[in-house]
């Protein structure tokens, strides 16, 4: 058969127009509905990295997302293999990360009759994308995929999911590759800026909340310039707390589960609030309790690059649709206004360093505090952490310090399993950097399989288990809600040293604080992927209580 000079499949013509947008890294789990793909992959210069689960897969792509600001990519078959990846896009809506998900489909003649692992992915997705699509004509595919990192990357941020009939790929075109994606940035207007500078003019006790996506350096640094030259005081929002030098003299601390009261306090006493790239959702919020809505208490100006974020939930006095990166460079342009606030801010962080600078007592042998405090003082700034969800995310948010933009890779959904496939994307993204991957143990065995795509592919992660043998967040739930009656919340573990060691990494069991050290250091010169595996008492459920301390003041009120 003869094929035009140029002519290429469907599926060589959508892996160029990815090379075109400078896609370096793709995830997928291998499946017979996009084989065409990983054919003309196999040809061409993107790192494929195969996963073990499409929902690791999917976090894989997400954590590049978050971290690069361009869309991650992942290919996963059709049927169960879009509804375990369906994790990974829920993530990459609430956390605002361009993400890209390619799927493989049933042929066009036998859609809609429920074939062999068909879906509609209209229907499934439809409510945790920005756009979702499927690729009927071939010649179409570098139009859509261009459209796709468009929607993935402009506004708000999020996923996209394109599905890609089977005999579809296969169709040889000749067709003009689309030019790359240009990010689409919004500028404040001169009009809010100088509304901006009024309202700071009048402030007597303003607080800037930093958080949402769509950061550079330029614009982690320019606000920080204007934060000095105001000595305005700044808290970052639940899992954003890359976005300003903890060690700062303006950082007041993070707006997360469990924040230090005073910085609570100082929250609600503000007369101007300025929140900036972040939608001020139910975690910063602390359960959309520190405003009146829809019209707060106090003066809230709203940045925001999606204007349909602007006024959602709560109505601003001030709404400036604008990216982080813009109205940063727009903030240079703002007059010096007469500081009445300096003391507050002072204050302010000193609070923070008295909140998080000694580990709190705990009970058992492994103080996760003390931990936490050694990896702050012992590993390299540009180290990258990476969690999921779980108690013993607190100890990372109160006691670690992210000194770098992009050092904490971790979902603002605080979706479970995610810490082990985030760390292999990071080192597939920085072979270079430390990456360390933090887990409950129950969170670790959702995806822990990953850890053997570390394996395979030699990457030194570091993954430290925190094993108190339950589900510790729902037991705490439990103890609150239904004081003693522990069900379905308790875990028999397996020995995690071992479990790293069956894999071909290194495993180490730390039954006491004094032990981490030495254990990390063998972890890190070992070379290999390795699992720390951490007993931790059941009774330290957070850094400032106890699960008998709650069951006991849940039984008073009752």
């Amino acid at each position: 058969m003869h094929f035009p000079a140029q002519s290429r499949t469907a599926a060589e013509v959508l892996v160029d127009q990815l090379i075109v947008n400078g896609v370096e890294h793709a995830f997928c789990v291998p499946g017979e509905s996009f084989l065409g793909v990983l054919d003309a992959m196999r040809d061409r210069a993107i790192e494929v990295t195969v996963c073990r689960q499409e929902g690791g897969a999917a976090m894989m792509a997400e954590a590049i997302g978050k971290a690069t600001g361009r869309p991650g990519v992942c290919f996963v078959t059709r049927g169960p293999g879009a509804t375990n990846a369906s994790a990974g896009i829920h993530i990459a809506r609430q956390d605002s990360t361009p993400l890209i998900m390619f799927v493989g489909q049933v042929e066009r003649n036998v859609r809609d009759r429920e074939a062999f692992q068909e879906l509609d992915y209209r229907a499934v997705f439809g409510s945790m994308t920005k756009w979702v699509t499927e690729i009927d004509d071939p010649r179409r595919v570098p139009e859509l995929v261009s459209r796709a990192f468009y929607a993935a990357t402009s506004g708000r941020p999020g996923p996209v999911v394109i599905g890609l009939p089977h005999d579809m790929l296969s169709e040889r075109v000749s067709v003009t590759d689309a030019p790359p994606f240009e990010p689409v940035e919004t500028s404040p207007g001169v009009v809010e800026m100088a509304r901006l500078e009024e309202l700071l003019s009048r402030a007597e006790r303003p607080v800037f909340i930093l958080g949402g996506s769509r950061w550079d350096e330029s614009a982690r640094e320019a606000v920080a310039r204007f934060a000095e030259r105001f000595h305005l005081p700044v808290a970052t929002s639940y899992r954003r707390l890359p976005l300003f030098d903890p060690l700062h003299p303006c950082y007041a601390g993070d707006l997360g589960i469990g924040p230090n009261p005073k910085l609570l306090a100082r929250v609600k006493a503000a007369d101007l609030v300025v929140v900036v790239g972040g939608r001020l959702g139910e975690i910063a919020s602390q359960g959309y309790s520190l405003f009146d809505i829809p019209g707060p208490q106090t003066s809230l100006v709203h940045v925001h690059p999606g204007a349909e974020e602007l006024g959602r939930v709560y109505r601003p006095a001030l709404s400036i649709h604008a990216t982080p990166t813009r109205f940063a460079a727009a903030l240079g342009g703002i007059a010096p206004a007469e500081v009445r606030w300096r003391d507050g801010t002072s204050a302010a962080h000193a609070d923070y360093l008295s909140w998080t600078q000694v580990p709190t007592d705990q009970p058992g042998t492994v103080n996760l505090g003390a931990v936490m405090v050694w990896l702050r003082d012992n590993l390299p700034i540009d180290a990258i952490l990476c969690n999921g969800a779980g108690n013993y995310a607190a100890w990372i948010h109160r006691f670690y310090r992210f000194r770098r933009l992009g050092t904490h890779v971790a979902p603002t959904s605080a979706s479970m399993g995610y810490g082990v496939p985030a760390a292999v994307a990071m080192q597939r993204l920085h072979p270079k950097r430390t990456v360390l991957s933090i887990n409950g143990d129950g969170d670790f065995l959702m995806n822990g399989q990953e850890f053997a795509t570390a394996a395979q592919y030699g990457l030194p992660i570091i993954a430290i288990v925190c094993d108190n043998a339950s589900y510790g967040t729902i037991r705490m739930h439990q103890e609150r809600e239904f004081p003693g009656r522990v069900f379905a919340t308790d875990l028999k573990n397996p020995d995690f040293s071992v479990y790293a060691r069956a894999f071909g990494g290194f495993g180490a069991t730390v039954a006491r604080t004094e032990e981490f050290p030495a254990a990390f250091e063998a972890a890190r010169s070992s070379g290999k992927p390795a699992i720390i595996h951490l007993k931790i008492d059941p009774e330290a459920i957070t850094p400032t209580t106890t699960l008998s301390a709650i069951r006991k003041q849940a039984l008073a009120w009752r």
